[in-house]
């Protein structure tokens, strides 16, 4: 006769995992002798040794007891049923996987392949991460609520940063973010963006979601605060007076 240590060495398990098994129901709990110790015979180790095998296979504990008693035809089916439920979670594994793997990736995971080029594009002309993390949330929000714009888009955008003006204005605006708001500098720029509007004819209201990323920025400094509520002045202005 075995102790429950030595049961659970014989089938090289814990003392605690045979406790969890007597819990379960899966393994009988036997009484208790009169020395006070648990004793089990063969036939708990053989249990044992089949109940480890099972779990060690991936069979949910829940479905090893009806294993256990089943006909060689039940068994065979059940362990069929059992191998399809683990490629399922295998396949579905493996779509976490590769949906992680994309995640490496950044913005490949949110937007498509031509606009994650032109992030990389304003990254290699030097403009800061901070910068084209916003242009990034315009994109996502772009996307999601104007879907039927995103070409023209694509193609107006890379068309500004073949532009050398208007990557020069990129640029200033980025580095403007961190300035003073009284800074004279400031003057300039406005003066500049203005003129570039009017060239683009970018007087007209833009949509929602990018009045929510300009607030952001402008959140974030009051330099371009102050860029922003400028140039919406001079905007209504000309509308006012055309």
């Amino acid at each position: 006769m075995l102790t429950i240590g030595q049961l659970a060495a014989t089938a090289g398990v814990t003392v605690r995992t045979v406790r969890h098994y007597h819990h379960v129901g899966l393994l009988p709990e036997p009484e208790r002798d009169a020395s006070g110790y648990r004793r089990y015979g063969a036939q708990a180790a053989v249990d044992l040794i089949r109940i480890r095998t099972l779990a060690d296979a991936g069979v949910p504990l829940a479905r090893i007891d009806a294993l256990l008693h089943a006909q060689p035809t039940e068994f065979a089916a059940a362990i069929t049923d059992i191998d399809a439920e683990l490629q399922r979670k295998i396949d579905q594994l493996t779509e976490y996987r590769r949906r992680v793997a994309e995640l490496a990736g950044g913005e490949g995971l949110f937007l498509p392949p031509e606009v994650v080029a032109i992030l990389n594009r304003m990254r290699g002309l030097g403009i800061s991460e901070r910068r084209v993390r916003l242009e990034r949330d315009a994109w996502i929000l772009m996307q999601a609520l104007d879907p039927q714009v995103m070409p023209q888009r694509i193609r107006d955008k890379n068309a500004g940063l073949d532009d050398p003006e208007t990557t020069r204005l990129y640029l200033a605006c980025d580095q403007s973010v961190d300035w003073d708001p009284d800074d004279p500098r400031l003057d300039r720029l406005i003066d500049d963006l203005d003129a570039w509007e009017i060239e683009h004819e970018r007087d007209g209201d833009r949509p929602g979601y990018l009045k929510l990323v300009s607030s952001r920025i402008s959140e974030a400094s009051p330099a371009w605060q102050r860029i922003v509520e400028a140039l919406n002045h001079r905007a209504k202005q000309r509308r006012a007076t055309g």
